[in-house]
């Protein structure tokens, strides 16, 4: 058994390069998804929670301060906390924050809605005697959801992306 352990190793190695799988961000900062996504502009979101999503998105986009920005990002947001279980004097035990977002990439030149897509997550949050400690849990639930909502957007436009620019005539 140990003389096919080198070749157990490599197989999968060699079936996945014959499949076609190219990695997203090949080409590092000058390849097609990297540039695609620094030229997008992400418009205002309203309240505490579009903040946190506008900064992520951002944060990996990487447009700050390029010149003119080619897409922009239109984000609605939806947060909301639901109570799940009830203990015997019928206060709320554990609450559940979701993070909805309906977003569309939209051509700044032409005013064309290129994506229209949504990403979303939720989070579980014990809800303790401490109102403050109850408070902070789910503030932290929702810095951890405009991340991943933020991380599920730019995935998404990165496919766009490299999609469109395979269609376009193979460019990488």
């Amino acid at each position: 058994m140990r003389r096919f352990a080198p070749l157990l190793v490599l197989a999968p190695i060699v079936l996945l390069a014959g499949c076609g799988l190219q990695p997203l961000y090949s080409g590092g900062r000058a390849g097609v998804a990297a540039r695609e996504l620094a030229e997008v502009e992400v418009a205002p979101i309203e309240g505490r929670g579009g903040w946190l999503v506008a900064n992520a998105l951002r944060d990996r986009l990487g447009a700050a301060g390029k010149g003119p920005a080619r897409y922009r990002l239109d984000v609605r947001l939806d947060d909301q906390i639901q109570g799940l279980g009830t203990r015997s004097d019928d206060s709320v035990a554990r609450e559940r924050r979701t993070l909805r977002a309906r977003y569309q990439l939209v051509d700044a030149g032409k005013g064309t809605v290129l994506l229209d897509a949504t990403a979303g997550s939720d989070a579980g949050i014990d809800v303790v005697g401490s109102e403050y400690a109850t408070i902070a849990a789910e503030n932290t639930a929702l810095e951890r959801l405009a991340d991943v909502v933020a991380d599920q957007i730019v995935a998404r436009i990165a496919v766009r992306a490299r999609r469109d620019a395979t269609a376009d005539g193979g460019q990488q």
